[in-house]
């Protein structure tokens, strides 16, 4: 995996983990789609895996599409890549689309299962138009995956830039 060292100047490099509506439940919510591992242990999985890598993880859950809406336009100029699993919100959520849009850095969505072999209403994302890439369907596993693919993209964009 592609290490990220920090600019002396820019600080670390600090990537945002966005977490949906009812992924606040994970655990506990549909174990036989979602597995037993809560929030937290997904959380404290993609923390490791930044750490391995020399990032900065910083986490957030909401319920309210306002809130996620205004934490990805606050992460511009302050992160350099969001990791979202929009959770439902993925299906209709225009705004998040549009903030998504507007947000310059590596934008990575996220699911722990794979909406498109789910019910025919989930096959449809608002967000993928919006992203860089898509991780889907890898379970926990999903958390660590797309903080190394996070840290690749930005190593990359470094080296090109």
């Amino acid at each position: 995996m592609t290490q990220v060292h920090e600019s002396e100047q820019q600080g670390p490099v600090r990537v945002l983990l966005c977490s949906g509506p009812n992924l606040n439940l994970l655990g506990t919510r549909e174990p036989d789609i979602y597995g037993r591992e809560t929030l937290a242990d997904l959380e404290d999985m993609a923390r490791a895996a930044a750490q391995d890598l020399n990032l900065e993880l910083v986490t957030m859950q909401t319920n309210a599409e306002v809130d996620i809406v205004d934490a990805i336009q606050k992460a511009r100029g302050a992160f350099e890549a969001i990791i979202i699993n929009p959770g439902a919100f993925t299906h209709y959520a225009w705004g998040l689309h549009d903030a998504l849009r507007a947000y310059e850095g590596i934008k990575i969505e996220l699911h722990i299962s794979n909406p498109a072999a789910r019910e025919t209403w989930r096959h449809t994302s608002v967000v993928s138009s919006a992203v860089t890439a898509t991780i889907a369907g890898l379970g926990p596993v999903g958390y660590p995956l797309a903080v190394a693919a996070a840290a690749n993209l930005i190593a990359d964009e470094r080296a090109v830039g």
